[in-house]
């Protein structure tokens, strides 16, 4: 399955990393920081539709993505068009690394979310010192215990977490945390197949009061239309933006449908 390929080598580059900058000293250096988050919840639980804007160099489904504008524009257009930022910097498979978020976070002033296949609080350190506002925790890749440990010591670094999801039960695992944010990913991270329906199954189970994010799929007019029926808070929107010469003008649009 594509999933395990992509924790595989994770779980090959972590100690790359530890070689580089040390577990402790990373650790460190996150608890030094004295840099001012973001809210990444905030900027979606208002109300309307929010969104936000990834960035990613490649992904098992589109391969590798031809940049229609500079990063530069790119990001510009975001800061004037979503209400966050999300950014890969899993090395493998979707081409990112922690270069590009630092490049992003010195340009943008929203909340940026590190989307990342995270297994090892090194990760979570990591996201605080290179100006994360919020990590990704993936419920199909952690078990109970993981997904605890992680989402505590994310909110003790004071970063908020969109604890993703893809059916019931990962959902019921999830909202055991009580989290302020949680997201259904309409993608099947498995064989990747992509349905909305994931959405409108889930959004029942959401109490009121969480943040509500769905991620991935959206294409056309249409999907924002049955999203918004969906009543989500928020969407991640990558492959339409990053094919798009005019993310901005996209965004606007979607958000008056």
């Amino acid at each position: 399955m594509i999933l395990d390929d992509i924790v595989a080598d994770k779980k090959k580059r972590l100690p790359e990393h530890k070689k580089r900058v040390g577990e402790e000293e990373m650790k460190q250096l996150a608890l030094a920081s004295d840099r001012i988050g973001i809210s990444f919840y905030e900027a979606l639980k208002k109300p309307g539709l929010s969104i936000i804007g990834e960035f990613k160099k490649a992904s098992p489904s589109m391969g590798e993505i031809g940049e229609t504008i500079p990063l530069e524009k790119r990001i510009e257009e975001y800061n004037q068009s979503v209400d966050a930022i999300s950014c890969l910097t899993e090395e493998d498979h979707f081409h990112g690394n922690a270069d590009y978020f630092r490049e992003i976070r010195g340009i943008s002033p929203l909340p940026m979310i590190r989307k990342d296949f995270i297994i090892d609080e090194y990760q979570i350190y990591e996201a605080k010192v290179i100006g994360a506002d919020c990590i990704l925790l993936i419920a199909a890749i952690l078990d109970d215990s993981e997904l605890k440990s992680f989402y505590q010591l994310a909110r003790s670094l004071s970063l908020d977490v969109l604890v993703e999801t893809h059916d019931e039960k990962e959902m019921e695992r999830a909202l055991r945390l009580s989290p302020r944010i949680v997201g259904v990913n309409n993608r099947n991270l498995k064989d990747f197949s992509i349905s909305l329906m994931q959405t409108k199954w889930l959004r029942p189970m959401v109490p009121d009061g969480t943040v509500f994010v769905s991620e991935s799929g959206v294409a056309k007019d249409e999907d924002i239309a049955f999203l918004k029926e969906c009543k989500v808070d928020a969407l991640l929107i990558g492959r339409a933006f990053m094919e798009s010469d005019n993310p901005m003008a996209l965004a606007t649009r979607w958000k008056s449908i």
